[in-house]
C-alpha cells in the first residue's frame, strides 16, 4: 500500500502559478506512474498530467499541455505538478495517484492509491 499526501493549493488569479506537491511513503518501491486527477464541483474525475516513475516519461490532457508540467524528485519520492498560466477553469480538488503497472493508461479506475485531494481555486 503506498499513502499519498498533497500540498500547495490555494487560491490565485487568472494567469498565475501554483505549484502541488506529492509526497508517497509505503509501498514505493514498487511505483510504475504517478498522477495527477482534478475534479471540479458536479463534474467526473479528470486526468490531468502523469509520469513513469523509473525513466520519468510524461503525459498530459490536452487541456493542460504547455501550461502545467509534471516532475518527480525519486530520493524524496514526491511528485510536483507546476500548474501556470491558471485559468478558472483550471479549478478543482486536484489528487495526486500512483500505480504500480507501468501502462500508459490514464482512467481513474487505473489508479489504486490516492491522496486526500487538494483545492485550487483560481479566481480574481
Amino acid at each position: 500500500q503506498v499513502q499519498l499526501v498533497e500540498s500547495g493549493g490555494g487560491l490565485v488569479q487568472p494567469g498565475g502559478s501554483l505549484r502541488l506537491s506529492c509526497a508517497a511513503s509505503g509501498r514505493t518501491f514498487s511505483t510504475g506512474f504517478m498522477g495527477w486527477f482534478r475534479q471540479a464541483p458536479g463534474k467526473e474525475r479528470e486526468f490531468v498530467a502523469a509520469i513513469r516513475w523509473s525513466i520519468g516519461s510524461t503525459y498530459y490532457a490536452d487541456s493542460v499541455k504547455g501550461r502545467f508540467t509534471i516532475s518527480r524528485d525519486t530520493a524524496k519520492n514526491t511528485v510536483y505538478l507546476q500548474m501556470s498560466s491558471l485559468k478558472p477553469e483550471d479549478t478543482a480538488v486536484y489528487y495526486c495517484a500512483s500505480r504500480v503497472s507501468p501502462s500508459a493508461v490514464f482512467g481513474a479506475s487505473d489508479f489504486g492509491s490516492w491522496g486526500q485531494g487538494t483545492q485550487v481555486t483560481v479566481s480574481s
